[in-house]
This record gives C-alpha cells, sequence and structure tokens, in this order.
C-alpha cells in the first residue's frame, strides 16, 4: 500500500464513522480508533487543544466533557470545524465551537452535570494538524458534584468501558506525572482490557509541576510499567498560562526548550513533546487501520449481505397499499403465533445454550420446583402427634376411647392437604412470569414495528393473567375436591392394616440380617466344672448370638 493510500485510510474511517453516527448505528462495527482516558484535571484537554492550536474545549470545575467528543483532525488549507449535528455550517471562530460544545451536551444531558453515551462529532480542518482521529471520554470521577447521581463513578467506567473493550481500539491513557504512576486511573482501566500493553499508548503530562529532585525518566524509558507501544512526555499549559490567554504556539516552544535543558530528558527530546506525540498517534493509527482492516471488510460485507438479504423480502413492497398492509400484518401476527408456540414445544429454530426458557424452564418448575417447595414445607413430627392425640381426646371428651376415631383421622389429613395450596399457587406464578416472558422474546422480531410490538405484547399478556386467575380458581378446586372426601377404599390408601403388613415386613427384613456366621461341633476339656475330662458340643454362632447343644439337631436345650 502506498503512502498516498496510507494517508486516505484515516479519513476514510471518518466517514464511516460518520455514515454510522448518522444513522444512530456507532457501535454496529468495531471501528479502528483511539480512545482518550484519564483521570480529572489529569491534562486531556490541553492535550487535544495542542493538536489543533487553538483553545476550543469547555473547562472548568468537575466533570467538564459529559459527552464523549469525536475529533477528527483533516490536513486541510483552510482552518475551520464543522459539527455533524449542524450540517453545512462552519465555525472559523473556536470561542463558538467551544460553545456549541456545551449547548450540545446540555441539550441531551441536562443542566445537572450528567452524563450521555451519545457521541458529539466535531471535524476540524487545519493546516497544522495531521490526520488523526481521537475520541475524548469524561475524566475518570469519585465524588458526585451537584445533582449528580450517586453512581456517577460507575456510570462513567461503564461508558469507558464501551470503548476500550473493543478490540479495535487503541487506548490513550494520559496520567499527570505529579501523582503516582501505580494509582494511575488510565492506566488501571487500560490493563483491565490490555493487560499484555498492546492496544495502550501512555501519554505523562504536567512533567514540569514534578517535586525537585524527581523526574519520570524511568517511566518515559519505558522501564518501570512497560508498555508496547511506549509513553510519550508532553509539557501543557499552566492554568495561570490558560488564564492569562498565552499562546499555545509561545507554549508549544515553552515544551521544546523543557525537553532540551532538563538533564533527565535532554537524551530523549526528540521523542518528547505534543508535535513528537502527534506524529506517533497518525503513525499508530494508520498502521492499526491497516492491520485491521482485513477483518473490518469481512465484516461489513458480512452484514451487507444480510441487508441486502433483507432489502429483498420488501423489494416489491407498496406501503399505500392497504391489502399489502393488512397481508404484512397478517405475516407478522402469524409468525409471532409460531414463534410462540415453537419456544413452549422445545422445537424452536435457535436453541438457547446459555440458560432455560420457554417450555423447558415451565417443565423444571413442574418437575423439579414444585416437589421441592412441598418439600420444603416445615414439618415437625412432634407437634404433629401432639395434634393428633389432642384430636382423637376432643373427639372422644369424656369418654375413654377404645378406638381410633375417623373425625380425627380427617381433621389431620385435611389440614396437611390445605397445605399444598400455596406451593400450587406459587407454580402458577412462576408458570405465568415465565409465559410473559416468553412473549417478550418472541415480539422482538417485530421491533421494526413499535406499535405493533407494543399492543401485541399487551394483549397477550393481558390474557395470560386473565387465565391466570381462573387457573388458580382451578387448582384450589382440585385441591378442595381433595379435602372433601377422603376414599379410604382407594388401593393407594394403605390404612391400619395395610400399615401393620407394612411394619411386619420391614421386621422381618430387619431379622432377616440374623444370619448364621458358623457352627459345627467343638470339643472343651480340662475344665473343672465339666466332670468326666473333655466332652463335645455343637454351637452355632449368629450376628447376635453364640448357642451350644448337645447335638447337631439342635433341638436339646443349650448347654
Amino acid at each position: 500500500m502506498g503512502n498516498r493510500e496510507m494517508e486516505e485510510l484515516i479519513p476514510l474511517v471518518n466517514r464511516l464513522q460518520d455514515a454510522f453516527s448518522a444513522l444512530g448505528q456507532t457501535c454496529l462495527l468495531e471501528l479502528p480508533q483511539i480512545a482518550v482516558v484519564g483521570g480529572q484535571s489529569a491534562g486531556k484537554s490541553s492535550v487535544l487543544e495542542n493538536f489543533v492550536g487553538r483553545d476550543f474545549l469547555p473547562r472548568g470545575s468537575g466533570i467538564v466533557t459529559r459527552r464523549p467528543l469525536v475529533l477528527q483532525l483533516v490536513t486541510s488549507k483552510a482552518e475551520y470545524a464543522e459539527f455533524l449535528h449542524c450540517k453545512g455550517k462552519k465555525f472559523t471562530d473556536f470561542d463558538e465551537v467551544r460553545h456549541e460544545i456545551e449547548a450540545e451536551t446540555d441539550r441531551v444531558t441536562g443542566m445537572n452535570k450528567g452524563i450521555s453515551s451519545i457521541p458529539i462529532n466535531l471535524r476540524v480542518y487545519s493546516p497544522h494538524v495531521l490526520n488523526l482521529t481521537l475520541i475524548d471520554l469524561p475524566g475518570i470521577t469519585k465524588v458526585p458534584v451537584g445533582d449528580q447521581p450517586p453512581d456517577i463513578e460507575y456510570q462513567i467506567r461503564e461508558m469507558i468501558m464501551q470503548f476500550i473493550t473493543r478490540e479495535n481500539c487503541l487506548i490513550l491513557a494520559v496520567t499527570p506525572a505529579n501523582t503516582d504512576l501505580a494509582n494511575s486511573d488510565a492506566l488501571k482501566l487500560a490493563k483491565e482490557v490490555d493487560p499484555q500493553g498492546l492496544r495502550t499508548i501512555g501519554v505523562i503530562t504536567k512533567l514540569d509541576l514534578m517535586d525537585e529532585g524527581t523526574d519520570a525518566r524511568d517511566v518515559l524509558e519505558n522501564k518501570l510499567l512497560p508498555l508496547r507501544r511506549g509513553y510519550v512526555g508532553v509539557v501543557n499549559r499552566s492554568q495561570k498560562d490558560i488564564d492569562g490567554k498565552k499562546d499555545i504556539k509561545a507554549a508549544m516552544l515553552a515544551e521544546r526548550k523543557f525537553f532540551l535543558s532538563h538533564p533527565a530528558y535532554r537524551h530523549i527530546a526528540d521523542r518528547m513533546g505534543t508535535p513528537h506525540l502527534q506524529k506517533v498517534l497518525n503513525q499508530q493509527l494508520t498502521n492499526h487501520i491497516r492491520d485491521t482492516l482485513p477483518n473490518f471488510r469481512n465484516k461489513l460485507q458480512g452484514q451487507l449481505l444480510s441487508i441486502e438479504h433483507e432489502v429483498e423480502a420488501y423489494k416489491n413492497f407498496k406501503p399505500e397499499d392497504p391489502t399489502r398492509k393488512t397481508k404484512a400484518l397478517l405475516q407478522m401476527v402469524q409468525q409471532f403465533a409460531v414463534d410462540f408456540e415453537k419456544r413452549i414445544e422445545g422445537s424452536g429454530d435457535q436453541v438457547d445454550t446459555l440458560e432455560l426458557s420457554g417450555g423447558a424452564k415451565i417443565n423444571r418448575i413442574f418437575h423439579e420446583r414444585f416437589p421441592f417447595e412441598i418439600v420444603k414445607m416445615e414439618f415437625n413430627e412432634k407437634e404433629l402427634r401432639r395434634e393428633i392425640s389432642y384430636a382423637i381426646k376432643n373427639i372422644h371428651g369424656i369418654r375413654t376411647g377404645l378406638f381410633t376415631p375417623d373425625m380425627a383421622f380427617e381433621a389431620i389429613v385435611k389440614k396437611q392437604i390445605v397445605k399444598l395450596k400455596g406451593p400450587s399457587l406459587k407454580s402458577v406464578d412462576l408458570v405465568m412470569q415465565e409465559l410473559i416472558n416468553t412473549v417478550k422474546k418472541c415480539t422482538k422480531k417485530l421491533a421494526n414495528f413499535p406499535r405493533l410490538c407494543e399492543e401485541t405484547e399487551r394483549i397477550v399478556a393481558n390474557h395470560i393473567r386473565e387465565r391466570e386467575g381462573k387457573t388458580k380458581d382451578q387448582v384450589l378446586l382440585l385441591i378442595d375436591i381433595q379435602v372433601s372426601y377422603i376414599n379410604t377404599n382407594h388401593e393407594d390408601f394403605i390404612g391400619f392394616a395395610n400399615a401393620q403388613q407394612r411394619s411386619s415386613q420391614v421386621h422381618k427384613k430387619t431379622t432377616i440380617g440374623n444370619q448364621v456366621i458358623r457352627k459345627g461341633w467343638l470339643t472343651i476339656s480340662n475344665i473343672g466344672i465339666m466332670k468326666g475330662g473333655s466332652k463335645g458340643y455343637w454351637f452355632v454362632l449368629t450376628a447376635e448370638s453364640l448357642s451350644w447343644y448337645k447335638d447337631d439337631e439342635g433341638t436339646y436345650p443349650r448347654i
């Protein structure tokens, strides 16, 4: 690829960036880009202004950058700026650019220092810049200011992560030199998504504000916290210089003088400073675009084919034809019904391997959750025995009963059966919730028609809720039927006789365990109590006893 073609890579990506932003599809493809990350007051804005050579970014205390700013620098003979949301309008006064950024930010986020992930696209044409695209992200903050939500730190972190987690995004980590580099918020975030340091470019600011006798030489020489793409040191204007309207060109000369005169940085002065940083970023971004272009092109062609296939279905579509509208509506509703049935019956075209849903989850509710809820019911055997005793005594009254009355049995059993109502109704609620979730998943295909999607979801969900009440009534009725009459002649009913029989069977099983281990003749001699010398006895050794007999029939009494 020739130099001329290489120079056209960044403007090409800029045009794609504008096209996706205009369509509201900024995250559809991962465009090669550089994201600027740093804490508040790290000097991000000053670095970007030094690139342009103009004061054009909002300044102040607290969070100043509250929306991502996509800054596209384009080499041109004329110097002016354009916003994507103000097409056709050229800004030659860069103070107006600052006011427009502030106004556009407030339009989306409000006046309460809130943030938004919707980017502002700004293109700056100038003879003093190299082709470069940067995304200036909000500074990392710890404490909410004004009406900001308490989780403002989490919101900013999530927004930054949206950009820097993409493999096609280079990370420009801006860190002030007068703070501990090990505690750098920018490098910490970069380390999370780029642990090998392959996509991270370090920028060390405020080198002139370090304590006397200290320097950042080890960092800039890439020895302390090494990064594949290295570090570049810069010296920005101080707040006093900014308030005094110090010219950026004069500040650049002062920066150059600082590096040439400082004993710690003199030997690397040609690799330090804002002009060198701009050249490095231009080269790094160009090379990055070149490396990622084949994969990016394949993704773009894949999406193009997908869109063309989708467009083919609407090729002969005539919006003004009422019959066509009716037919399309019926087709979409029928497709919704088919999708819903497939999700419940389990014959869907796309099988979810991450979680249970639809019919599978309902099956689990019936066969796992419902039995679990029954087993989980509190059962106190001591309390049950006490209730049985009280029931029997209360039914007999002043008489002493001889037999267990049926009324006591029914009273206890009915009380246990009624306890099934809770788990049963809970299962109905779980099934209903899963049906509604299934409806929501099926209506995703109607997302291109928000009104139809909303009405379909509402109608079907309302119908499910209507059936919920009738289902619960039916479940309660079934339990009440079981409570109203206990059929003691049913084959599954144990009864007293069967219970006694089962008990004896269990007892027999336990006695079977008393098996003979060994038996035979044993001669005992030289025992004083046995007159006559020695005698032979038949013994039987079992698991529970040892028996002695006079003969092997075992009919004589034991000795």
